[in-house]
């Protein structure tokens, strides 16, 4: 596949945000609409103040957020996704609350999710949540590992993934994309059927898939000797997902679901994770055997994606990983 022009990714267009000089879309004390009214309208009716002020923070290409400030002073962080049942938001405040119970790391409390009322041709879906105070938090890596190690470790609360089967009670997205999450007892062939051949399809590349249908008919090697446990994931852990309250490091805008702890380092390559963050994060679970070559393995997944949301200038990066894992 020739290279072709390709949309920024959310990594790209945070990062440029954030650049001294590069001016954000809103201007702080300016009100803008979040997307549509229904928002504010929970939010004044619900949580007990009217609305006076919103500020657009930030959008991609299946959903806008947005602060919303009331009356009495409090502050919310709210999502809208127009043209989208609230199925993505669902996954969202399911995902959270299943990182939030096992009582590990900072997630924001979420106070609702539905859909929009009625638009002319939009429609939608919106969550409120609360605001978290990024500003003035100082992220620590080596806190960051105990924190997910410890969030990894914990028992999950829900009863299939405490019974040893891998999955999510919905599915979710990951980025824009479906991820598929029902149930099974098997991680490597959940990670074969619900993770790479869904995305190697949507490829629709011939090549991509006939070293992707040998990587998976040899799956298994990867994981001789290796016991794989559910723990609870983020599913989507770059640097624009990581933060701190304080010194509390915090994540958010989960993809989660219940699968092999080293699949959370899928995203690494983004994530910014200092040797101080793995020393922390290993002291606490060790490396197993055949380590880096899963490791290739969970990059390969973000890589996929990355390339079906994206375009082509992830080709080459999933290309070279399936020709050392085959």
């Amino acid at each position: 596949m020739s290279p072709q022009p390709r949309l920024r990714s959310p990594l790209e267009q945070r990062r440029a945000s954030r650049r001294p000089g590069v001016r954000r879309p809103c201007r702080s004390g300016v009100r803008v609409m979040a997307g549509h009214p229904s928002a504010s309208a929970w939010i004044s009716e619900h949580l007990g103040s009217p609305v006076v002020k919103e500020g657009f923070v930030g959008g991609s290409g299946w959903s806008s957020a947005y602060t919303v400030d009331t009356q009495d002073g409090r502050r919310f962080f709210v999502k809208t996704a127009l043209g989208r049942d609230d199925s993505m938001f669902r996954g969202e405040a399911l995902g959270l609350q299943a990182m939030y119970d096992t009582h590990s790391i900072r997630v924001p409390k979420v106070f609702h999710y539905g859909p929009l009322s009625p638009g002319p041709g939009r429609g939608g879906s919106f969550i409120v949540m609360e605001h978290l105070d990024l500003e003035r938090g100082r992220l620590g890596m080596a806190e960051l590992g105990r924190r997910l190690a410890a969030m990894h470790l914990a028992t999950p609360k829900d009863p299939d993934a405490a019974a040893g089967r891998f999955g999510f009670p919905v599915d979710n997205t990951i980025g824009g994309t479906p991820q598929l999450n029902g149930w099974m007892d098997d991680w490597v062939a959940f990670f074969r059927d619900r993770r790479l051949m869904p995305q190697l399809k949507m490829t629709g590349d011939a090549k991509l898939m006939r070293q992707g249908e040998a990587l998976c008919s040899r799956l298994g090697s990867l994981f001789e000797g290796v016991e794989v446990r559910p723990s609870v994931l983020h599913g989507d852990l770059w640097s624009g997902n990581i933060g701190a309250v304080g010194e509390e490091p915090a994540v958010f805008d989960p993809a989660t679901y219940y699968g092999h702890h080293e699949a959370e380092f899928g995203m690494s390559w983004c994530a910014g994770f200092s040797p101080e963050f793995y020393r922390a994060y290993h002291e606490l679970i060790p490396r197993a055997p055949g380590f880096e070559a899963r490791a290739d393995l969970y990059r390969l997944y973000h890589y996929l994606n990355h390339l079906n949301l994206f375009g082509d200038s992830y080709y080459g990066q999933c290309a070279a990983i399936l020709g050392r894992l085959v």
